[in-house]
């Protein structure tokens, strides 16, 4: 709820909403740089950004009022009409998340969960499929019986490939959410030429100028 604040200011952003954003940020940021360096460091912040998006999402049904998603959900003819007038700089100015900041909270807290959710998925695959050929090269070397040869191949394939798409797929998506983290940073830099104001900055204290 926005309440009334010293200075011509009300808080809009509950700490909670603030907290989660700048940690989302940080978890964000080390999981993309950590991608083809430390699995250990990537997996933890995978698992970080997993988590924080998980409650993000339930707060948006429980917090406050600004904080709640039938608060900044728009049909998608007023996030585009939105989105037309701010590149015209003629947009209104929203004390919460407008339409398009909301349609891009709803499109990164999804594109986020499904990344994080197909990276848990690849990694499942490629232990479940080294955990098989442990047990293919013990059944080859016990018996040198062809059948057990072929199955033991066609097994370590049909795994394998499972997951490599699975691995596939949450590169795609990990390179998507890049796209819009960028889309979102321009289009929070365009709102704050266009409203002379400071969202950034509105994130950490919590306070917006009074309409």
């Amino acid at each position: 709820m926005v309440t009334e604040r010293q200075a011509g200011l009300v808080r809009v952003w509950d700490p909670f909403v603030r907290v989660a954003h700048w940690l989302l940020v940080v978890a964000y940021v080390i999981a993309w740089l950590s991608a083809e360096e430390s699995s250990a460091v990537h997996e933890t912040a995978g698992y970080a950004v997993g988590a924080i998006v998980a409650v993000r999402i339930a707060w948006g049904f429980i917090g406050p009022r600004d904080a709640r998603f039938a608060d900044f959900v728009y049909r998608p003819a007023a996030v585009l009409r939105y989105a037309l007038e701010l590149a015209t700089l003629r947009a209104p100015r929203h004390l919460g998340h407008s339409p398009a900041g909301g349609a891009m909270v709803v499109a990164l807290l999804v594109t986020l969960a499904l990344t994080v959710g197909t990276g848990l998925a690849a990694e499942e695959n490629a232990e479940q499929g080294a955990a098989l050929g442990l047990v293919i090269v013990d059944a080859l070397a016990d018996d040198d019986d062809d059948e057990v040869d072929e199955s033991g191949d066609d097994g370590e394939r049909e795994e394998g490939g499972e997951g490599g798409a699975m691995g596939e797929l949450h590169e795609v998506l990990a390179n998507l959410s890049l796209i819009l983290v960028l889309a979102h940073v321009a289009g929070v830099a365009l709102a704050s030429f266009a409203h002379r104001e400071n969202p950034a900055r509105a994130m950490v204290t919590g306070d917006k100028r009074a309409p």
